[in-house]
């Protein structure tokens, strides 16, 4: 068994050379990278190799990179393997309008989780059995998570009591603009008080 990560790296990248594993380890993780031609077949290594048995999905998760670099968005899954005790992450480098083959197949866990990487940022994932909304309502416009999603501009969705219905209005923000200042938070920002006649 592989307890120390660079020997664990080492047996993956003799196994598999299609992957990319990020040097020098840091923090006890172990980040791969791997197209999204070879995520399926990474995993179920991964999940079936007898000196690794990586077989719990903990969650799967998108991260928009835009304006940091390309491609744009990244697929991030995190493994456990009980046998070894130590977790590993995997990556997939995508742009928009890429899909992702879903990995529910090999984990079904994975299938609300991608899921929710395609209502948060629109990343679609390939041979997936629902792939729908799961956090926003069906008729909601755009991706909450991307970066150059605007906070205003689009209807909100929330059961009115009085009408005892479903409405859709527009997005609200519930409080005015605020300028905080970082760099002094105990004093806090300076307010301008208007003198109130009390009379």
């Amino acid at each position: 068994m592989f307890q120390d990560l660079s020997l664990q790296a080492k047996y993956i990248k003799d196994n598999f050379n299609e992957v990319n594993i990020v040097e020098p380890i840091v923090n006890d993780n172990l980040i791969i990278y791997v197209s999204k031609e070879k995520i399926i077949e990474l995993l179920t290594f991964l999940r079936d190799d007898l000196q690794l048995s990586f077989k719990t999905l903990l969650d799967v998760f998108g991260a928009d990179m835009l304006g940091i670099r390309s491609p744009r968005f990244e697929v991030i899954y995190n493994l456990l393997s009980y046998k070894l005790n130590n977790r590993i992450t995997i990556k997939v480098s995508i742009d928009d309008k890429q899909q992702v083959p879903s990995v529910e197949k090999i984990f079904s866990s994975a299938n609300w989780y991608e899921r929710e990487i395609f209502d948060m940022y629109g990343i679609e994932f390939s041979d997936h059995s629902d792939l729908r909304r799961i956090l926003t309502d069906y008729n909601f416009e755009g991706h909450p998570l991307r970066k150059d999603f605007p906070l205003t501009g689009y209807n909100e969705l929330r059961y009115d009591d009085e009408k005892k219905a479903i409405v859709y209005e527009p997005v609200k923000l519930q409080q005015e603009f605020r300028n905080f200042d970082f760099e002094m938070p105990w004093e806090g920002t300076q307010y301008v008080i208007k003198n109130i006649d009390k009379k």
